[in-house]
């Protein structure tokens, strides 16, 4: 067949696959696709993602050439576009300062746009401009190492779904009228926050991830919660503070959350829910709650081991239970005496679902003990005790592995495994 002749396979491709093909390339190489025929000249311009990094250009040495070479990059992008971006994605360690960044904010407002993530290096922190506000379709927002202030006449997000904000400079009083005024917010994400204060209204959230430094927290209306990770990192001021408090902790993040059905708690966080009253029977069951995860929890502390009994007793389809031990040094804490299991346990739990317990960085301290000869003797279906001492125990290992073996199993099919490493 004659050359000439022969069909262009690439450009009578079907627009959905030209489509398909460009979604899939970084942005540098969808706009030279240009140069493959004139029927694929600027089909790139049609792209509804626009996703930019340093990768977009080529790489100096001279950071100013890189920036100007970057910029220049976007605003042609930009200025080329034809239809409606639904999707903005900006990361780089440059332009923190770049006056042209508030005019590319600018000409999406104006273009429906659904996605704006944001992205900065740690030199400078980027304020948003105020436009961004007008972005009346967003239903996706992440910032990253940004500023930003919310006008007085702004309503909210009605349509956003996801928020993310990670070292964002913000007042509390911002985030709080921001979440409560986005109805639809579905996921969020708020992290490396300072001594935060924070009450959180969001009827229809679904997933929440906190890291920083709480002061409180309270989950006020989030009845559809069903997965919750949380990290709380603690200064002197913050423990004073939790000290001098006297409401109770536990209720006031965890009463209202029926739904929930996978909680990481890291550092400090049983800690948190520990402190003010005690409780005492919940008024909630967690019947859809079927991993938890705590880690740092300290078994010298009465108030602290309550709060992982509590959550565990009324989680009555529980499967995945994972405890990492921990000394309390933020005070001189008396650990209580072992009668205490008699006393708080109650007699008739049983964890009918529960099939895998971890135990990690466990000192071999008495009431460590006690908690995991409590869950064996009341664990029918469980299938592995997963059991891991702490790096800087070594003389006990052979007595708390003995100790382990003596202990009664609800379970026929439980194996115990004793991780040294």
């Amino acid at each position: 067949m004659d050359d000439a002749l022969s069909p262009d396979l690439i450009s009578d491709l079907p627009q959905n696959i030209i489509e398909s093909i460009l979604t899939r390339l970084l942005i540098r190489d969808a706009v030279r696709t240009s140069i493959l025929s004139s029927k694929w000249r600027y089909k790139w311009a049609t792209l509804t993602q626009l996703v930019f990094d340093e990768k977009c250009v080529i790489s100096w040495n001279d950071r100013c050439e890189v920036e100007g070479s970057l910029v220049k990059f976007i605003t042609r992008a930009l200025f080329l576009h034809q239809g409606p971006i639904r999707k903005f994605q900006l990361k780089t360690r440059l332009l923190q300062c770049c006056p042209d960044v508030d005019q590319w904010l600018l000409f999406l407002s104006r273009n429906d746009m659904k996605e704006l993530v944001l992205e900065f290096a740690e030199e400078e922190w980027f304020r948003v401009p105020s436009c961004l506000f007008n972005c009346k379709k967003l239903t996706r927002l992440e910032l990253f190492r940004c500023e930003f202030d919310p006008p007085p006449s702004f309503k909210g997000f009605l349509c956003l779904k996801s928020l993310n904000l990670h070292q964002v400079l913000v007042s509390p009083e911002a985030i709080e009228s921001l979440i409560s005024s986005c109805p639809l917010l579905e996921s969020s994400a708020l992290s490396y926050f300072d001594s935060l204060s924070l009450t959180i209204r969001a009827p229809n959230l679904k997933y929440l991830c906190l890291e920083g430094e709480f002061k409180d927290i309270c989950l006020e209306n989030t009845p559809l919660l069903v997965a919750m990770s949380d990290t709380m990192y603690m200064t002197d001021d913050i423990a004073e503070h939790f000290e001098q408090s006297s409401s109770c902790n536990f209720n006031r993040f965890l009463g209202g959350v029926p739904n929930l059905e996978r909680l990481i708690g890291h550092i400090y966080f049983t800690k948190y829910l520990s402190i003010g009253d005690d409780p005492g029977r919940l008024p909630i069951t967690y019947n859809h709650l079927k991993v938890v995860e705590l880690y740092r929890v300290s078994f010298e502390d009465r108030k602290e081991i309550l709060v992982v009994l509590r959550l565990i007793t009324n989680s009555p389809n529980l499967k995945e239970l994972q405890i990492s031990g921990s000394s309390n040094t933020l005070a001189a804490i008396v650990a209580p005496a072992l009668d205490f299991w008699g006393e708080e346990c109650p007699s008739d739990c049983t964890f009918e679902q529960l099939k895998v317990v971890k135990m990690t960085d466990m000192s071999g301290a008495p009431h460590e003990m006690e908690f995991v000869k409590f869950l064996l003797a009341n664990s029918p279906v469980l299938e592995t005790m997963c059991i891991s001492p702490c790096v800087y125990v070594m003389d006990g290992r052979l007595n708390m592995l003995i100790e382990l073996l003596r202990f009664r199993r609800a379970s026929a099919q439980a194996e115990i495994l004793f991780i040294q490493d």
